[in-house]
């Protein structure tokens, strides 16, 4: 649709505006004491009275902007509620919109509808004006939520589009033979600019890794977020060759050798946060294809109560990490957030009066006062030897990013026989299924027995989205699922119906799904006559262990996540 230029601004007396202080008072959102020494610090620092008022809490965001609306008479837009036009969007700078902290909303009878933490900033409105050559309709919204907004609706695909129309590149028919990039290309301005771009939009919008992976006919570009993938955008083939050598020079690998699985680090800065990426490479039929993992520090839980565990089961594995010796194992697949529960327990012990030592691949965050030693395989570092080294080294305490083979496994057992704490991951379905998966490692029954203090299983679930949620049915399958866990019927179930501040997607952020089986004497005498994983389980169960099912199941009724979370990520059934 055309928008109708704004040639000349038009202006016109209004009524004087009631007073916020009074506004405020009359609400009941504020003391007269709280305003008054609001006002005393707002006059004293010159700024602005609304943001001393939300600054030292004395009111919240969201009810000052609801009496701002009133006194400066223009609408309330809930960004929770409200989609944002693609079009709309394309019509104002991201720059502006950071600058000003505004975002477009719609174009409604050839107006831009702009939703503005100040609607009376006239200067940010003529900037809008003069970009999209629309007339403005201002309305307020909650600043943070603005701001929320354009990091996930403000993407770089323009950006990038612009940059590789900039480069000069040799056709895909054509393409160059091993080494044969030229580096003014690789190093040029345009590909540097799409790199960073990319790295920039997955840190933005909560991406944990970026996937490059060429095809047939183009460049596909991935993002995880939450656990899941999702295509951000097509690249042109042609753009491969430079886009995995800038980003083999950035990570420190060797631009010239392309059949050979590569991997590296590097590290990147977005909106003032450090974050470190770890690169991969591997060939594959169409070409090399990278994997980016984004190790966002500022993400990282280091409190075990914000991981999800339920709070029995949080009370007992607590006690488990004041045993002076034994062995904790973490067990889930891949991605199931088993790093992040052993950085949080790392967080709850001694690290003034106990010597902590680490063996990890990577060390994805730096503690203080920890001694964390990083897997080198060139050097000759690998986790059964790292942990053999850290024994010379008087630990109390010893964490193994992962028991993956025998020797390791077998060290790290002698470990918590002979006085020390032993945390450690370890790939396995579910807690009793450990046992079979340390039997198969070569490890001793009895001295898994004498070793083993607990074993924590579990999975990474996506929460609903709190601004979107909504209640609703769902697939009968689903349904009996519940009721058969719960023994309790239920017709409707709290889902995501998509808003801005999840992308549409009914989700936003992840929780986990925890069992834990402490080692009890009975436990310990199945494992010595040869019990299966199954009896195990079972008598896991009667001594009080709830299992990752039930845990998902109560998280689905206090409306934390939905049916198909669980029964996807738990059974991998949807």
């Amino acid at each position: 649709m055309e928008g109708k230029k704004a040639t000349k601004k038009a202006s016109s007396t209004k009524p004087a505006a009631p007073d916020l202080g009074e506004m405020l008072l009359e609400a009941q959102l504020i003391t007269p004491k709280q305003l008054e020494q609001a006002q005393e610090l707002a006059q004293r620092q010159g700024r602005r009275l609304r943001d001393v008022l939300v600054e030292q809490g004395f009111v919240k965001s969201e009810d000052l902007v609801a009496v701002l609306s009133v006194q400066m008479n223009v609408p309330f837009i809930d960004l929770k509620r409200h989609t944002l036009q693609p079009e709309a969007l394309k019509l104002v700078k991201e720059w502006t919109a950071r600058k000003y902290n505004l975002v477009p909303l719609d174009i409604v009878e050839d107006e831009l509808v702009v939703v503005m933490a100040d609607p009376q900033d006239i200067q940010a409105i003529n900037e809008v004006v003069a970009q999209s050559g629309y007339r403005v309709r201002p309305t307020i919204g909650i600043p943070e939520d603005i701001c929320e907004a354009i990091d996930l609706n403000y993407q770089t695909v323009g950006e990038i589009e612009q940059e590789i129309k900039r480069l000069s590149l040799p056709t895909a028919k054509a393409e160059p033979r091993e080494g044969e990039i030229a580096l003014d290309i690789v190093e040029g301005a345009p590909i540097v600019r799409v790199v960073d771009l990319l790295i920039q939009q997955a840190i933005r919008g909560r991406a944990s890794d970026i996937h490059i992976e060429p095809q047939k006919d183009r460049l596909r570009v991935r993002y995880r977020i939450d656990g899941v993938l999702h295509d951000f955008m097509p690249l042109p083939l042609e753009i491969h060759p430079a886009l995995v050598s800038r980003i083999k020079i950035l990570a420190g690998m060797n631009i010239a050798e392309r059949r050979l699985p590569q991997d590296g680090q590097l590290s990147f800065s977005a909106d003032g946060r450090e974050v470190d990426i770890r690169a991969a490479t591997s060939e594959t039929a169409y070409g090399e294809m990278v994997v980016l993992r984004i190790l966002d520090k500022s993400r990282f839980i280091l409190d075990l109560t914000q991981l999800g565990m339920l709070p029995e089961a949080l009370q007992r594995y607590q006690k488990l990490l004041t045993s002076p010796h034994g062995l904790i194992l973490v067990a889930g697949p891949t991605g199931a957030g088993k790093t992040t529960t052993l950085y949080a327990s790392l967080n709850e012990l001694d690290r003034k009066g106990k010597n902590i030592v680490t063996i990890e691949e990577p060390i994805e965050y730096y503690f203080d006062d920890i001694n964390q030693i990083q897997v080198n395989y060139k050097a000759g570092i690998t986790f059964a030897s790292g942990l053999k080294a850290i024994m010379r080294l008087d630990p109390d305490i010893i964490l193994v990013g992962e028991m993956r083979d025998a020797d390791t496994a077998s060290t790290g057992i002698q470990a918590a026989l002979t006085g020390h704490l032993v945390l450690s991951s370890i790939h396995g379905n579910d807690a009793a299924a450990v046992f079979l998966r340390l039997a198969n490692l070569g490890v001793d029954p009895f001295l898994m027995s004498s070793a083993i203090l607990g074993v924590v299983a579990q999975r990474m679930v996506r929460r609903i989205c709190p601004h979107c949620r909504a209640l609703g049915e769902i697939p009968p399958e689903q349904r009996l699922a519940y009721e058969e866990e719960m023994g309790e019927p239920r017709e409707k179930f709290y889902y995501g119906a998509g808003c801005n501040f999840c992308s549409q997607t009914g989700y936003l952020g992840r929780t986990g799904v925890f069992e834990l089986l402490v080692m009890s004497d009975q436990i310990r005498q199945m494992l010595l006559s040869g019990a299966s994983t199954t009896e195990i389980r079972e008598q896991a169960i009667k001594e009080g262990m709830v299992t990752m099912l039930r845990d998902g199941m109560l998280k689905v009724k206090e409306g934390i996540t939905t049916p198909s979370e669980v029964l996807y990520n738990v059974f991998s059934l949807r």
